[in-house]
């Protein structure tokens, strides 16, 4: 099918907490795209390069999270909002059961909603978005570089995190670099990523994760009921690879596809080899 335009595919969700926005492309079982956090991102730049693939098959629904300048944003930190909207999303649209895709943090939040919704998530499908570090420093490279945007944002430190995001930095094009800015720096949109990736605010999480009398997600994947592909770039240097063994060793049903010369946006630096492995898995007669 021929590349979906912005405009065309683009709709609106009204909600008791705000006006979801998404993405609705092709036809067919629903399939979930979630995606990741970071200066400037949205589901859009994640998953469009993927939808004329994908939506041969499925109708693809890309979500847009609450608090990352394209949906209204909510009172609540934008990890804590994400999965509520996901669970509002599918009512509102009336749909019980669907695939999800998840990248980095919508990879985490896909994962979320199948512990906690099992019977909502027929197949999961990630791009890093979980497990823990087991030999590499957390936070890695990329966190590193995106807080020190995040507290002080300018290009340089804006290129640098895009850099740490890829294999292959010519990718990182002027376009894509002037992209990200004007929706990064936009002042709601800051306000919520200092909200997530300030070194303040990171610090809180790992003191609030010790203080919780709830298991961390990387303790609960054995829960997870849905079958499940973990896709990962070999040469990450956000989510580096060691942390897909718990994953790996502990979700039931699952698959670990990993990609060489790639980084963390698997869909986008390995997007063919990426889209091939998971539309076999998605299309498989499982038994």
């Amino acid at each position: 099918m021929p590349e979906p335009t912005y405009q065309s595919t683009l709709r609106e969700l009204d909600t008791d907490y705000g006006i979801l926005r998404y993405h609705d492309v092709g036809s067919g079982p629903p399939l979930l795209l979630l995606h990741g956090s970071g200066p400037g991102v949205t589901g859009w730049r994640n998953f469009h390069g993927n939808l004329p693939a994908l939506a041969e098959h499925f109708r693809c629904l890309v979500l847009e999270f609450p608090g990352f300048g394209v949906s209204d944003a909510t009172d609540e930190h934008p990890m804590m909002a994400a999965r509520p909207a996901v669970t509002r999303f599918l009512d509102g649209l009336g749909l019980g059961q669907v695939d999800i895709v998840g990248n980095s943090m919508g990879g985490f939040v896909g994962t979320d909603f199948a512990i906690a919704e099992p019977q909502r998530v027929h197949r999961l499908v990630t791009i890093g978005g979980m497990g823990r570090n087991l030999f590499s420093p957390a936070p890695g490279e990329g966190i590193n570089l995106l807080v020190e945007f995040t507290e002080n944002p300018n290009r340089e430190r804006l290129v640098q995190w895009l850099n740490s995001m890829v294999y292959d930095r010519g990718l990182i094009t002027d376009e894509l670099i002037e992209q990200r800015w004007a929706l990064a720096t936009d002042r709601d949109t800051l306000a919520a990523a200092r909200r997530m990736y300030s070194r303040a605010a990171l610090d809180a999480m790992a003191v609030a994760q010790v203080a919780a009398d709830s298991p961390p997600q990387w303790a609960m994947l054995h829960k997870v009921r849905a079958k499940t592909l973990i896709t990962w770039g070999r040469d990450d240097r956000v989510s580096p690879m060691d942390m897909a063994i718990v994953p790996m060793r502990t979700i039931p049903d699952v698959e670990l596809h990993v990609f060489p010369n790639c980084g963390h946006w698997v869909m986008i630096e390995q997007k063919e080899a990426w889209e091939s492995a998971v539309l076999a898995f998605l299309t498989r007669k499982h038994g």
